[in-house]
C-alpha cells in the first residue's frame, strides 16, 4: 500500500480531495476513471470518460454504470465486495452511437468502518491504446499473409486447405482490396504444385487483343508487330497455377477459348495452326455475380460452371470488425520495424473513427491509412491529425454509411447466396446467417425456401 506523510493529508484538507481526485484522473488520458456507489450509480465521471464513451458528465451521473456503459446487466459492481479488486478484466462495452469497444477494467471496492461495500473506483483502458503482439495473435489465424480472428474468414481459410490439396478449378469472390490474389496464391502454396510457376494476370487491365496475346501467345508474323515468336501464360504456367483476376472482364470471344483450355488443356496460339498441350490448374477471381453477368449475357453459362467448381467468398472488411483492430497494429508493427517513427498506442478518438469507418477499400484501404499515418505523422500515439482527410470529418451517426453485411443478398439468386453462406460456414447455420447478412431465422427461412 501507498505511504503518504501527515503533511500530504493536511495538504490535501486543505485543497480539497474532490479537486486531487479531479485532476489526477484528467492526467490519465488514456482512459476513462469513475466512482460507483454500492447500487452501481455513478458518482463521478473523469474528463477521460466523456472524451471515451462521449458522455458528458451531467448525463451520467447518477445513472447506473450498467446502463451509461452500455454492458450486460450481470456486471454488478457489487461482485467487487467479495473480491475487493479486479485487474486487467476484458469487458465489452458500448457507446451511444452503439460502437463496440473492448476494454480492460480495473476496480478497486471500498468498505466502511462496519465491513460494508461503499463504492468503487474503476479505470477502464480501452484495448486499443496498445496492443502488444502476443494479444494480437491471440485467438488469430496467419495463413500465407492472411490474417484473421473473424470466424466466417477462419472457415473460408479451412475450405482454402481443403481445396488447395486437389486440382479443383477455384472461384474466389471478394471485393477489391479483401485479398483475393492472397488467397490464390495460398491455394497454390498449400498444393502439389508449390514447386511450379505461379502466374497472375488482371483480365481487365488489357485490351482484348493484347489479353488474348499474353494469355495464349502468338507465332511469328501473327500479326503487325509481331517480330518474334510468344509463349503465353498458359504455356509459361505448365505444370503450375495460373491466377486469372476479375475474370467476368474476359471479353465473350475469348471465353471460348478458356473453356476449351479447360476442358481439353489445350489451345492455339494466335496465328498458329497447332494445338499446344498444357497442364495448368486455373484459380480465378471476380467482385461481380457471375450468375448475374450470365443473366445480362456478358458471360458464358458453361464456363462460369467450368470455373466455380468450387465458389470462396472472402467477406469485405466492415463485416469483419474483430479484424480491423487486428490488422491495424500488424501493419502498425510491420512500420515500427522499419523505423524512424514508432507508434505504441492509438488516440481513444482516433480508434472509434477507425473501427466505425466503412472501409470501402477494405485490407488494402487499411494498409494505406497506416502507411498515411506514419508519414505524415509524429509522436507515438497515433492521433485523429494522422488520419486522412475523410476521418476527420465530423460525421453524425445516421450519416454514417449502414449498408447490408452483404449487399448479394439483395440480388436475384438468392438460392447461390444461401449455399455459399453455407460452404462458408461448414454448415453451421449461425455463422452463415451472419455470412449472409441476415438473422437466423430469415436464413433457415430461405433456406428452406430454396431447399439449400
Amino acid at each position: 500500500m501507498s505511504q503518504s506523510s501527515p503533511f500530504f493529508n493536511r495538504w490535501l484538507s486543505r485543497i480539497g480531495p474532490d479537486q486531487v481526485v479531479s485532476v489526477l484522473t484528467d492526467l490519465i488520458d488514456a482512459g476513462a476513471v469513475f466512482a460507483v456507489d454500492a447500487t452501481g450509480k455513478i458518482l463521478f465521471w473523469s474528463k477521460g470518460a466523456e472524451k471515451l464513451f462521449g458522455l458528458e458528465a451531467d448525463a451520467v451521473l447518477g445513472m447506473a454504470c450498467t446502463e451509461a456503459l452500455g454492458c450486460a446487466e450481470d456486471r454488478d459492481p457489487c461482485g467487487l465486495a467479495e473480491h475487493g479488486m479486479i485487474k486487467a478484466q476484458m469487458v465489452q462495452l458500448h457507446g451511444p452511437d452503439g460502437a463496440t469497444l473492448t476494454c480492460y477494467r480495473t476496480a478497486r471496492a471500498f468498505f466502511d468502518a462496519k465491513g460494508q461495500f461503499v463504492g468503487a473506483l474503476e479505470f477502464l483502458q480501452p484495448q486499443a491504446a496498445s496492443a502488444p503482439i502476443a494479444d494480437l495473435q491471440n485467438d488469430s489465424e496467419s495463413f500465407h499473409g492472411i490474417l484473421s480472428r473473424d470466424p466466417a474468414m477462419k472457415e473460408a481459410i479451412k475450405i482454402i486447405r481443403n481445396v488447395a490439396e486437389t486440382e479443383a478449378t477455384v472461384l474466389i469472390r471478394g471485393e477489391s482490396g479483401t485479398g483475393k490474389e492472397l488467397v490464390a496464391h495460398a491455394l497454390h502454396i498449400e498444393s502439389p504444385r508449390r514447386d511450379r510457376p505461379f502466374l497472375a494476370i488482371n483480365c481487365a487491365a488489357l485490351t482484348p487483343s493484347l489479353l488474348e496475346s499474353e494469355l495464349f501467345g502468338h507465332v511469328k508474323g501473327a500479326f503487325t508487330g509481331a517480330v518474334r515468336s510468344h509463349a503465353g501464360l498458359f504455356q509459361r504456367a505448365h505444370g503450375g497455377t495460373l491466377f486469372l483476376d476479375e475474370i467476368a472482364e474476359l471479353p465473350l470471344e475469348l471465353q471460348a477459348k478458356l473453356l476449351r483450355v479447360l476442358q481439353e488443356q489445350s489451345f492455339i496460339p494466335v496465328g498458329g495452326d497447332a494445338p499446344i498441350t498444357v497442364d495448368v490448374r486455373i484459380i480465378a477471381a471476380t467482385h461481380r455475380s457471375l450468375r448475374e453477368e450470365v443473366k445480362a449475357g456478358r458471360f458464358r453459362e458453361d464456363l462460369m460452371y467450368r470455373l466455380r467448381v468450387v465458389p470462396i467468398f472472402l467477406p469485405p472488411l466492415r463485416e469483419r470488425r474483430l479484424d480491423v483492430n487486428l490488422l491495424l497494429w500488424h501493419n502498425i508493427h510491420q512500420h515500427n520495424r522499419l523505423g524512424p517513427r514508432r507508434i505504441d498506442s492509438i488516440a481513444p478518438e482516433a480508434m472509434r473513427r477507425l473501427l466505425d469507418y466503412h472501409w470501402p477499400g477494405n485490407v488494402r484501404e487499411l494498409k494505406n491509412v497506416v502507411e498515411y499515418a506514419f508519414a505524415v505523422g509524429r509522436g507515438n500515439e497515433l492521433s485523429m491529425e494522422d488520419l486522412p482527410p475523410e476521418f476527420r470529418e465530423a460525421v453524425p451517426p445516421s450519416a454514417t454509411p449502414q449498408a447490408p453485411p452483404m449487399k448479394r443478398a439483395r440480388h436475384a439468386d438468392e438460392a447461390e447466396l444461401i449455399r455459399e453462406a453455407l460452404q462458408v460456414a461448414g454448415g453451421h447455420l449461425e455463422t452463415a446467417a451472419r455470412h449472409a447478412g441476415m438473422s437466423r431465422a430469415t436464413f433457415w427461412r430461405k433456406r428452406k425456401k430454396y431447399n439449400c
